[in-house]
């Protein structure tokens, strides 16, 4: 079930989320399949933590890495993955539900540029089985999420975070 703040934010801006059976759109790869569209089309929600504290929330394409020197670049600090109970605690969401959607504005939304290749793209919706079908400006719009380079193609042997 949608997470009653999730769907305030998505009506406001006339948008609903797919609903799937529980855990089956959890990785990128099985929501893309999930859903009938390319890997890159899923947009994944990526906790990430800065030596300062802050929290910081990557949305880039499935088929892509977080680039920790780009992170750093971004953020001014050294950043890592947050931790299941960090990302729970700061997003009121269990990862692979992570979503943009009804966050505290304390985390800052990060949105990687590549997703605009994509006619419609599908982030979460705070469970692991879920979706919603967007565009890249409707994103950016919602979230306000700063848009820049931040990843790198996954086969990429540069040190990056998942």
């Amino acid at each position: 079930m949608i997470p009653e703040k999730v769907a305030s934010v998505l009506a406001i801006h006339g948008l609903a989320a797919l609903e799937f059976e529980p855990g089956s759109t959890a990785t990128s790869q099985s929501a893309a399949q999930r859903l009938g569209v390319r890997v890159g089309q899923i947009a994944k929600s990526l906790l990430f933590v800065g030596k300062d504290g802050r929290y910081a929330m990557l949305l880039c394409p499935g088929d892509r890495k977080a680039s920790s020197a780009k992170l750093k670049t971004a953020l001014g600090v050294k950043t890592r993955m947050a931790r299941r109970d960090e990302a729970l605690a700061a997003t009121g969401f269990e990862p692979g539900g992570v979503c943009p959607f009804g966050i505290d504005d304390d985390v800052r939304i990060l949105i990687d540029e590549s997703l605009s290749h994509y006619e419609t793209i599908y982030p979460a919706a705070g469970t692991g089985a879920s979706g919603v079908p967007m565009t890249f400006p409707q994103l950016v719009a919602i979230t306000g999420g700063s848009v820049g380079d931040f990843t790198v193609p996954a086969e990429a042997s540069e040190e990056m975070a998942e």
